[in-house]
């Protein structure tokens, strides 16, 4: 096994055991509500905490890394979620869920400005090794409601899905101690560490940067909230629900292999339009029937174009990326941010007017994503030009 084999492979690993962990946080909290006695708007809320953390995470690694180096970092990082997902699953005052989803977000942007620094470091911006790993992430996703119905099912209480979770993230925390890292990051562009903010001049961070921030907006209540809408509005049962997630994720598996395969072949920046089309016109078909088979064919559809989406615009800003762990970390901490506000304003809107409404107001990151995915086509056309 190479050396660069050794150096990714716990990547992809925790990055699996990662999209479990993130898609456990939709999963259980139908039962949260349930046993805590709290409303939409509060749940919102711990999904906004969660998201909060994996924002943070973004300004408390680079100086973590800065001053105590990566590995040391990313250990005590990803040790956060188990810790915090135990003490979830004995059902504390909410104050306490709030900050338990706090630390496990944090955990998860540790995790992910890891990885994707790691991968893109060692496959020189190329979006097949970024999709491979975002593929673990959707194997993850897809393996977690499906245990959850599976074990509730068959009469297994939901902490046990959790406790498999911690079972997972502890192995992690192993996997990422033994790993033998050769190079320290941030990258030592000059003494006065001015190559770690050159992103900041490129309009393509920004246009990716908010691209992302309305994706991850629209991608955490798919994965926060869709169960709960089904269950609430009467079209399917929880069950059904929760494996129609199961189901998102198998095509999202499916979406990010093709997109590995392809992303050599096809322009970047038209393989994100595309898939932003389409996520458009899904969701659009999603929100607009009540038929349980076309609510399928829907979501399985917008799953299997969301897959290339995060990945394949982290890559397209690659070359701006190389060597910068604060250009990777403020590119994820854009795009947190959407996964914090999101969540939250479709709660209060729920809480409000209903779940339908809730949910609609997603069509703003739908319509958002076409426009600045329509203007990264137009800049990469004048780049090759001027170029």
């Amino acid at each position: 096994m190479s050396k660069k084999v050794k150096l990714l492979l716990p990547c992809y690993f925790s990055f699996l055991v990662n999209g479990a962990m993130v898609l456990l946080v939709g999963s259980i909290l139908p039962y949260l509500i349930e046993e805590a006695n709290i409303n939409y708007s509060t749940a919102g809320g711990m999904l906004s905490a969660f998201a909060i953390g994996n924002f943070l995470a973004s300004f408390i690694n680079p100086p973590l890394v800065n001053k105590f180096g990566r590995k040391l970092t990313i250990v005590c990082g990803a040790t956060l979620i188990p810790i915090s997902f135990f003490v979830i699953t004995l059902i504390p005052p909410v104050t306490v869920i709030y900050i338990m989803f706090v630390l496990a977000g944090i955990g998860r942007g540790s995790i992910s400005i890891f990885n994707n620094v790691v991968v893109n470091d060692n496959s020189d911006g190329k979006p097949a090794a970024l999709n491979l790993l975002h593929t673990s992430f959707a194997v993850g996703a897809f393996i977690a409601p499906f245990l959850t119905s599976m074990y509730v099912n068959m009469g297994i209480n939901w902490r046990a899905i959790v406790y498999t979770i911690i079972v997972g993230s502890t192995l992690s925390v192993l996997a990422y101690a033994f790993m033998k890292l050769d190079y320290n990051f941030p990258a030592k562009s000059d003494k006065k560490g001015e190559g770690q903010w050159a992103f900041a001049k490129s309009p393509d961070f920004y246009v990716m940067g908010f691209l992302l921030f309305l994706y991850l907006g629209l991608e955490n209540c798919v994965n926060g909230w869709f169960v709960t809408y089904f269950k609430s509005t009467g079209i399917m049962s929880n069950t059904y629900a929760t494996n129609l997630v199961s189901i998102t994720w198998v095509m999202v598996m499916v979406g990010r292999l093709f997109t590995a395969k392809i992303s050599s072949k096809v322009d970047k920046a038209k393989l994100i339009m595309v898939y932003c089309v389409a996520c458009a016109a899904f969701f659009v078909l999603l929100i607009a029937t009540k038929n349980l088979s076309v609510i399928t064919v829907a979501i399985a559809g917008l799953g299997l174009f969301f897959a290339g989406i995060y990945p394949t615009s982290i890559a397209n800003v690659g070359r701006v990326l190389k060597g910068s762990t604060t250009g990777t970390s403020m590119l994820l901490a854009i795009a947190a941010l959407g996964g914090i506000i999101t969540p939250k304003i479709v709660g209060l809107i729920a809480d409000e007017k209903g779940m339908v409404a809730g949910i609609m107001i997603l069509t703003v990151n739908v319509v958002g994503m076409l426009i600045l995915s329509i203007t990264n086509v137009v800049r990469s056309r004048r780049i090759v030009v001027e170029g």
